[in-house]
């Protein structure tokens, strides 16, 4: 998947249309700026590195690339839960540097308005710092929380990934 994709203004009382790719994590829907995700991939073998935090499954060979894989589920604190066919790796761009998230399932690209994103309620869910949420999509069935990559590590868990 490629981030070619250019928003497109839409008129000024609607705002800007924004593409989000949507996921699944523990029966939750979130999203993510199409701009940001480069791939998304199935399940591949992961190695595993010692000395990294908890929630870093390992890293991969992308096409001669070495890219830390994050498990997603482990970063917000949720219960694990085996691979299946769904499972996918998102190999996004944070800050400039590429890193897979393991996610439950991919489930589709859609389109919004920036007006229908509504700032987070002060607790969203437990393990997910608020920070990195940059607002909620109230849908008629259904919630998105959005996330911001770029507020999601520290400094210091940067330079882990940096160094994998």
């Amino acid at each position: 998947m490629s981030g070619a994709l250019v928003p497109v203004k839409a008129d000024e009382s609607r705002g800007e249309l924004i593409q989000l790719v949507s996921f699944n994590l523990d029966q939750e829907e979130y999203g993510v700026d199409v701009l940001k995700v480069r791939e998304i991939i199935r399940m591949p073998t992961v190695t595993r590195v010692p000395n990294t935090p908890l929630y870093v499954e390992g890293v991969i060979n992308l096409r001669g690339k070495v890219i830390p894989i994050i498990s997603m589920r482990r970063k917000f604190g949720l219960l694990e839960a085996d691979n299946d066919k769904q499972t996918r790796i998102m190999v996004m761009d944070v800050d400039g540097e590429l890193m897979g998230f393991i996610v439950d399932a991919v489930s589709e690209v859609i389109r919004i308005s920036g007006s229908e994103i509504q700032p987070s309620p002060a607790v969203v869910a437990s393990g997910i710092d608020q920070e990195c949420i940059a607002g909620v999509i109230n849908q008629t069935e259904r919630l998105l929380v959005l996330l911001d990559l770029e507020k999601m590590f520290s400094q210091d868990e940067r330079r882990v990934f940096s160094s994998l």
